[in-house]
This record gives structure tokens, sequence and C-alpha cells, in this order.
């Protein structure tokens, strides 16, 4: 099952009534953080069913579900659709969650797929030719953003990862949500006035570096590389290595879709 989000069992419906992911995570740090030297007990002690009748209110959402029966392409409309990145697959008879389904596992299924038959001509087409990737106001943060401010980006611009950038604006890291998890593992969120570089120190032994593509590269290439490297975007640069853009697995994933239809 995904490490990264939880179906939740509400005992009195008897039923999976939605999903806890990082993202509820990060709200609830940045809604109760005050300062180092307060304590954040709501984090440990507050109830998940306390969290989402107070915070979420009117913006909460049913949960969204699959059958097993159902095809591929109606997985990959759902999520998109709805704008989410995990898709419970829920058994019609017993309503229990089966697995869950993610950008990340689709996409590599259709590369394999791919593989195995005719290659469309698109695949041969550039990011630039395609119109692939987030290209505008792209959200960034410095070495040196206090990690509170980092949070703050992820809950007002509701993005899944943020480019570091030195004084020049080329890449030097990336600081993404599930990023986030390890402050509950290191127990540092009591203390969100660290720099960005601080917070991601924990992974500075196997950091390999940020992935990154220009607008000249390939759809193909783009999903090998995303598949191979299992992650779930590339920062987008220039020649300099300044940030241009971002292209995730819900990008080529839209893009996928959006060429079956044309085709149709």
């Amino acid at each position: 099952m995904d490490s990264k989000a939880a179906p939740l069992w509400d005992s009195k419906k008897q039923c999976f009534v939605g999903m806890l992911t990082i993202t509820d995570f990060i709200n609830i740090l940045h809604r109760y953080y005050k300062s180092p030297l307060v304590q954040i007990y709501e984090l440990e002690e507050h109830k998940i069913e306390t969290w989402r009748e107070v915070y979420l209110q009117d913006s909460f959402k049913p949960l969204v579900s699959i059958s097993p029966n159902a095809s591929l392409y109606d997985a990959v409309s759902s999520l998109l659709k709805n704008k989410i990145h995990r898709l419970p697959v829920v058994d019609p008879l017993t309503g229990n969650t089966l697995y869950i389904l993610t950008h990340k596992r689709i996409l590599k299924f259709l590369k394999l797929f791919i593989s195995e038959m005719a290659k469309p001509a698109f695949l041969g087409q550039t990011l630039e030719e395609l119109g692939i990737g987030t290209f505008h106001k792209i959200a960034v943060v410095r070495s040196d953003t206090p990690l509170y401010t980092a949070l703050g980006i992820f809950v007002d611009q509701r993005v899944s990862a943020l480019p570091v950038v030195d004084d020049n604006g080329r890449v030097v890291d990336i600081y993404s949500k599930f990023d986030v998890i390890n402050l509950a593992a290191e127990k540092m969120y009591n203390n969100l006035d660290v720099t960005v570089t601080k917070a991601l120190q924990h992974r500075s032994q196997y950091f390999e570096g940020v992935l990154t593509c220009n607008t000249h590269d390939t759809l193909e290439s783009i999903i090998n590389r995303l598949v191979e490297a299992e992650v779930h975007r590339l920062v987008v640069v220039d020649e300099q290595e300044v940030v241009k853009g971002i292209v995730s697995l819900s990008d080529i994933l839209q893009a996928l879709v959006l060429t079956n239809e044309e085709a149709d």
C-alpha cells in the first residue's frame, strides 16, 4: 500500500470515508505552528475526525474510489478530473480497499505497455512541441527560506514540490511535500523556523541531485526518466540550469489521455 496516504475507516458508518495524506499533515502544521517555544500539542492529540470536521468543513470532499472492473482509462480520467494523486480500488461487494492506484504506478505500466506496441508518433515530439508542463509563476524557494514559509506555499499555491534556487535562479535542490513527513519521523515539527536546507539534511547521504530536463527533450525520454528514477516530477531548466518550469506525472498522464481523445 502507498505509504504516503492511508484510507480512513469510519467505524460508525462501517465504510471508508476518505484519505489521510501528507497534505493534511502539512495543513495541520501550518495551521497550528506558532514558534519554536510553543509545542504543537494538537498535532499528537488531535483526532482525525475532529480535524476533518473543523478544518475541512466546506472543503471536505467525499472519498473518490473506483471498481476493480473499471478500465485504466477511467482510472486516469478520475485522477485528473478530481485532481487527486491516489485512487483507492474498492471491492463493490465487500467495500474493502484492494489497492491504491497512483500516477507513478500507472505511468510505469504504460511505459511497459507502450514498449510492446507500435510506438505512437507523439512520443518522439518534444515538451515544447506538445506544450506539456507548467511554465508560468513557478513557485521556488531559496536555501535560507524558513521551512514555515515553504509550508505556506504548499498550502496557498497547492503545489507538490518547490525547486530550491540560488541567487541566479539556478536549481540546487528540491523540497517536496513528501520531504515534510521527515519532520514527524525526526520530531522536528516543533521548530519550523529552520531553513529548507536544514530540513533537507536528512537525505544528504543518498540525494543524487535534482532531476532535470529541458523543453527540447522528447516525451519518451521524459517518461523513461520519470519511471526509472521513480520520481513525481522533473524540473525544466535552460542551458544555465535556471528553473523554467515543472513537468509532473499528472502532466504526462494528462497529455496521454488528451492525445488518445484527439486520436479518436
